[in-house]
């Protein structure tokens, strides 16, 4: 397959992210590039679920749906979904063809994102709506260089402060200048984030909605019932309400209208979000001390075997501090990262600083519960170990 040999000689990882070529490649070649409906999710948590279900709410009333995230855990297929399903080879081979009559040889140029990002559109030519995942940023992210005809912005945090800026505020200007004309944002926001998402909307002249959607007290049971229910995380209900508004901004759906789309909502199939994969053990793809946070709610009064790993680049020391209250012991567990460095002796003494035990990750016990924690490297490696056993 010409897509998967296209993609072996690119990096999934860049230390740089360039702010213009995306833009150029885009105005040299947006006349041949399928014209739809963008919505764009920008934020630091909960894009990837917040996406996926808008896209199912709108598949539900009928719509052509595209859905494109990142990253994969096992497949590249996983980043484009279509109508409720992955992509497959053969759609995405054509997806290839179509791009590489257009960019020619410009499609060596790109960036593992960005050819990702390009061939998106060629999976998704005949969608109504395409729901577009921002990569690590907001302003010169990939996905803002296209026509945005709704932006969602989930909980803003911390993470990236090599590319995005050292402090909230830089972190959340960055990615709140990706506003498009039509824009949501969640409430569950630092104060500072709001009061500057605020006045980004008054200077792009942006018709800017803040989500209360979880104080309606006549949808909230609902909500509630449907966790429940599917036996979801607690936090994925924050990111269902946050898809539920713009569902209704985006199709100008009523009350009674949102419930009933509530009761037809089949169960999120997105994998790594503090997934249950056995009695005992946990997945969790969040890697910043946001997502820690949020786990250390779900796992409170219980102790974990932490399995955990991270890349030098993420701050260690804090997200293992925010996880101490429920951590055992953790597990290091080891894997191959070609790309980039793993924390390494930083990791270790960061576990020494905060008086956290650990030990190397070397079998699964069936009387202790174990949460594995990181990146989509980390557990995918971990996942491919388990299968295999």
């Amino acid at each position: 397959m010409k897509f998967q040999q296209i993609l072996s000689q690119k990096t999934m990882y860049v230390q740089k992210i360039s702010r213009f070529f995306m833009f150029s490649m885009y105005e040299k070649y947006k006349k041949f590039i399928p014209k739809t409906k963008n919505i764009q999710i920008i934020g630091t948590n909960g894009k990837g679920s917040t996406g996926r279900f808008l896209a199912i709410l709108l598949l539900g009333q009928g719509y052509k749906v595209g859905h494109y995230t990142s990253p994969h855990i096992f497949e590249f297929n996983e980043r484009f979904w279509l109508n409720g399903k992955i992509a497959s080879d053969e759609l995405l081979e054509k997806a290839y063809e179509d791009l590489e009559s257009v960019f020619l040889e410009d499609i060596k140029k790109l960036s593992y994102f960005e050819y990702a990002t390009f061939l998106a559109f060629f999976v998704f030519k005949d969608c109504d709506y395409v729901i577009l995942e921002a990569g690590v940023g907001g302003e010169y992210d990939a996905t803002s260089v296209f026509e945005i005809d709704f932006s969602v912005f989930t909980k803003i945090g911390f993470d990236h402060q090599d590319l995005l800026g050292k402090n909230l505020e830089e972190i959340a200007r960055t990615k709140l200048k990706a506003m498009s004309a039509k824009a949501l944002i969640s409430h569950k926001q630092e104060v500072k984030v709001l009061e500057l998402a605020q006045k980004i909307a008054n200077l792009k002249q942006t018709s800017l909605n803040i989500s209360m959607l979880d104080e309606n007290k006549a949808i909230y049971p609902y909500v509630q019932e449907y966790i429940q229910k599917y036996n979801l995380a607690a936090f994925l209900k924050d990111n269902l309400f946050l898809a539920l508004e713009a569902f209704s901004k985006i199709c100008i759906k009523n009350e009674k209208e949102l419930i009933r789309s509530i009761g037809n909502l089949p169960k999120l199939d997105l994998k790594g979000r503090c997934e249950q994969i056995s009695q005992n053990i946990f997945v969790d793809v969040g890697h910043n001390e946001m997502a820690a946070l949020a786990l250390v709610e779900i796992f409170k009064e219980k102790k974990v075997h932490l399995v955990y790993n991270c890349f030098l680049d993420k701050d260690s020391y804090k997200i293992l501090k925010a996880l101490k209250p429920i951590i055992k012991i953790v597990e290091i567990y080891e894997y191959k990262s070609e790309d980039r460095p793993l924390a390494g002796l930083v990791l270790l003494e960061n576990l020494e600083k905060l008086n956290i035990a650990y030990q190397k990750f070397n079998q699964i016990k069936k009387d202790e519960l174990y949460l594995i924690f990181g990146s989509f490297v980390l557990v995918e490696n971990f996942l491919r170990g388990y299968n295999e056993r």
